[in-house]
Order: structure tokens, then C-alpha cells, then sequence
């Protein structure tokens, strides 16, 4: 399977399927030097796994991460980081059901038309535990961007028509809400709207913000790997994203030039902008204010309604899908849109050092 690598010089190969054994990650490109220990990487993988709340898979399971390689002594030693996360949780009989027929809104009949074969057992490879390794991957350039005072935010915007109030936003709603959301209001109304979802058999969508501060002007390439062109391939390639958005997003198709252009001014010596419709990004490079990130989550496709559908012999035929999943995944992906932020931030910052020959001498102490 070809695909299952990204980045360039702050590489991850992401591994394993939803039912087998584990799942994991390989990262190349990580810096010697950088204390690592499991701890780090399990905050992270925490606020991604499921069975915590009412409005998550009832699925159980640790999701408790082991250091392979590439860290010894407490410190990353440069070379390639090996970590495994093991499925203790899996219950593929419920799944027995689907093998002869196409879920609507899954991947089985787009990966039988590729391959000829499916992994049916919760998606396989297309399910979202292959997340995991995107996360813990993440996890690792989130604490070396820490180190370079670059700080990344993620919550959720909104579920279905609730949003957060931007008037009561607070980062502490963001760790105590089920929902991920910044607001407390918000989202008490979010959980009853989903409470009405799951007793109509149903699903919701959402949004999720990402708000990535102190990254440095001059970051990203000016052609086909503009640093916005890559961080929207980083969300797209998470499966329930169908649409990202930097900026103002989809509302600069109604503006005119002057209301969205930003406007600059000098400001404590340094160059910064009044307005940032752009979202902290400019002709692919970032301009040195806030990134702003938005991912549009699908609703979960698993629902017990009935819903209509063929077979592998070519009926039509009526399901309701059965098993154990979440009626949003927009909480539970918070934290996946945050990481593939990290990693695509991490990897732009190291091919941009090659960007001037006074980064290099900098980098070898030449005169």
C-alpha cells in the first residue's frame, strides 16, 4: 500500500489496522537530543481514545504507548523512533456481518474496487485507530515545537448548528467539556443535541479549530508546498474531514479586496498586520501571525438507522449498522487535527533552514 508516509525531513510511516494486533508509527527526522519519555507521548494519546464519555465508543481500550526505539538514556538519539500501541479491546465478530456488503459512508466498496480484497474487521487500515500514530507522532513535534515557542491550539468549533461563543471562550472549558469545546454553554447544548442524535439512531458533524502561535515569518515554499497547501493535505488526509479552511476561509468568495486584505503596520520594531483574514499565511509562506486552521467533520457514518445498500452480489438490500461507535468523532479528532498541524509545522521548519546559506553557516559555526 502505497501512501502511508508523510513529510520530508520529519518523517512518519504510520502502521497497522483497527482489529490486528497494534498499530504504530515510525518517525525519521527526529533531532538528537530531545528528552522523550512514553509519559509525553500518552497525554496525547489519551485525549484520543475512546470509551471516556457518554458520547464516545463504548470501545475500552488503554491505548497505552511503548518506546521501540530511537530514545536512549531519556534523550532521542537521531535516529528512527519506533513506538507500538497494542489493541486489547477488539471485537470482530460484530463486524462479521459487513463482508458481504458495502457500509454507506465507509470505504469497503471504494477499497474492494482497489484492491480486491478488504480488511472488514472496523475498517482495517481506513479506520480511525490508524490515528494513533499520526498522534503519538505528533505528540514528538509538538514538545520540540514547544522548545522553539511555537504553541498549538485545537478544540472544537461546533457540533451540528451549536457553536462556541467567542465572547466565552475559556481553555478550561476545553479540558473539561466531553465535547472539547471552550465554552461551557455551548457545550451543554452540544451534548443535548447529540442526546437527541443517538435516540433517533442518528450522527453529527462539526467543526474543529486549530490556532497554531509563534511560528516565525518565512516558513513554507512559494509553489506547490505553500505551507497552507500542506497543512490542508495534512487535515484532508484525516477520514472524516471533507473540507479545511485557513483564514476567513469560504467567506472571502464574498468580500471585496478592501475589507480583506490586512493591512501592515510597524509595531515594537517588528512588521505585523491590523486584520488577519489570511489566517496567518501569505502567498504560501507564513507572515509570523496566528495560523488559523479549520476541519469540517462528516458525521459518523455507523448509524442504526436503516440505510439503503448493495451486496457483494448485486442486490439491493437494507442495513442497520450494529457494533460500537461514536455518535461525533469531532471530540475525539481534536487532538488528530492538532498533531498533523505539529508534524507539518515541524517538517516546514526543518526543509526551510536550507533556505538561506546563512542558515547554514549558523548551523556549522563557518565565518
Amino acid at each position: 500500500m502505497a501512501g502511508s508516509s508523510y513529510g520530508k525531513l520529519f518523517q512518519i510511516t504510520t502502521w497497522g489496522e483497527s482489529h490486528g494486533k497494534a498499530l504504530g508509527v515510525v518517525i525519521d527526522g527526529c533531532p538528537a537530543g530531545l528528552p522523550l519519555c512514553e509519559a509525553d507521548i500518552q497525554i496525547f494519546l489519551d485525549r484520543r481514545k475512546p470509551g471516556k464519555t457518554k458520547i464516545s465508543t463504548p470501545r475500552k481500550e488503554a491505548d497505552e504507548v511503548e518506546i521501540l526505539s530511537g530514545v536512549f538514556e531519556g534523550k532521542t538519539t537521531g535516529t528512527p523512533i519506533s513506538l507500538i500501541v497494542h489493541n486489547t479491546s477488539q471485537r470482530s465478530a460484530d463486524y462479521s456481518e459487513i463482508a458481504n456488503y458495502y457500509r454507506p459512508g465507509h470505504a469497503d466498496y471504494t477499497f474492494d474496487a482497489k484492491y480486491g480484497f478488504r480488511d472488514y474487521r472496523g475498517g482495517g487500515r481506513s479506520s480511525a485507530r490508524e490515528t494513533i500514530g499520526r498522534v503519538a507522532a505528533g505528540a514528538i513535534a509538538s514538545k520540540i515545537l514547544e522548545t522553539l515557542g511555537i504553541k498549538l491550539t485545537a478544540y472544537t468549533r461546533s457540533i451540528g448548528p451549536v457553536a462556541v461563543d467567542e465572547n466565552k471562550f475559556d481553555l478550561q472549558a476545553l479540558i473539561e467539556t466531553p465535547t472539547c469545546m471552550p465554552d461551557y454553554d455551548a457545550s451543554k447544548k452540544a451534548e443535548a443535541y447529540l442526546e437527541d442524535c443517538m435516540k433517533n439512531y442518528d450522527s453529527a458533524g462539526g467543526v474543529i479549530e486549530c490556532k497554531i502561535e509563534g511560528c516565525p515569518a518565512g516558513i513554507g515554499e512559494p509553489v506547490f508546498d505553500k505551507l497552507d497547501a500542506n497543512l490542508s493535505k495534512a487535515l484532508m488526509s484525516i477520514g472524516a474531514v471533507k473540507a479545511v479552511e485557513i483564514g476567513d476561509g469560504t467567506t472571502v468568495s464574498t468580500k471585496r479586496g478592501t475589507a480583506n486584505n490586512d493591512a501592515f503596520t510597524m509595531q515594537d520594531g517588528k512588521v505585523t498586520k491590523v486584520t488577519n483574514h489570511a489566517g496567518g499565511i501569505l502567498g504560501g509562506i507564513s507572515d509570523g501571525s496566528t495560523i488559523l486552521l479549520r476541519a469540517h467533520i462528516k458525521p459518523t457514518p455507523s448509524i442504526f438507522s436503516p440505510q439503503q445498500t448493495v451486496n457483494k452480489q448485486g442486490e439491493n438490500i437494507e442495513v442497520s449498522i450494529k457494533g460500537r461507535h461514536d455518535p461525533v468523532v469531532v471530540p475525539r479528532a481534536v487532538v488528530v487535527v492538532e498533531a498533523m498541524a505539529a508534524i507539518t509545522i515541524l517538517d516546514s521548519l526543518l526543509v526551510n533552514m536550507s533556505s538561506r546559506l546563512e542558515n547554514l553557516a549558523k548551523v556549522y559555526n563557518i565565518d
